[in-house]
């Protein structure tokens, strides 16, 4: 099985899905960002772009990744990662789906004041990058994301709350 945790970028997916990994048995985390690094170390360089999840071989080789290491080791894979383009999301759950491997997707939500300030407070200089999607999350929430997705709002709960939620709903067999 695949947790998939998505959310914009701040949100607490990384330290969350740690602690995912920690309360489900059997579990990895895979954090899919290494295969955009892997494409942006080839030489000469894939067409410009602000955001590899854009290249075109970065959402199959996610997919075959995540399936290869799921057929060596088994368990679940924990995947934390923001996918805001609704055809990017489709198109890696529709390729989970032809090799059979059940995913439950979960988007971390919080209020965008809320955002703000842990990005904020993440380090002496906030990151542009995360500021700067904060508008795209928004409109993905509105679109398509939240319709899409079991959505745990992390506005007033701790990291660990929100993995205990994830991990109580994943040893659920079916999602609602």
């Amino acid at each position: 099985m695949i947790l998939w945790l998505n959310g914009t970028h701040g949100v607490g997916k990384t330290t969350t899905s740690a602690l995912v990994q920690q309360l489900i048995p059997d579990s990895r985390v895979f954090d899919a960002e290494k295969v955009g690094e892997m494409l942006m170390d080839i030489t000469p360089g894939l067409p410009e772009t602000d955001n590899f999840q854009h290249w075109p071989p970065w959402r199959p080789l996610v997919v075959e990744t995540a399936r290869r290491v799921l057929d060596y080791t088994g368990g679940t894979l924990v995947i934390p990662i923001t996918v805001l383009v609704e055809p990017y999301w489709s198109e890696i759950s529709k390729g989970f789906d032809r090799h059979g491997i059940p995913v439950r997707h979960f988007v971390l939500h919080a209020d965008q004041d809320t955002l703000r300030r842990r990005i904020e407070r993440d380090s002496p200089v906030p990151s542009p990058f995360r500021l700067k999607h904060l508008d795209s999350y928004a409109e993905a929430t509105r679109a398509w994301l939240h319709a899409e997705a079991e959505v745990i709002d992390t506005t007033h709960l701790a990291p660990v709350q929100a993995a205990m939620q994830i991990a109580f709903r994943a040893a659920r067999a079916d999602p609602p």
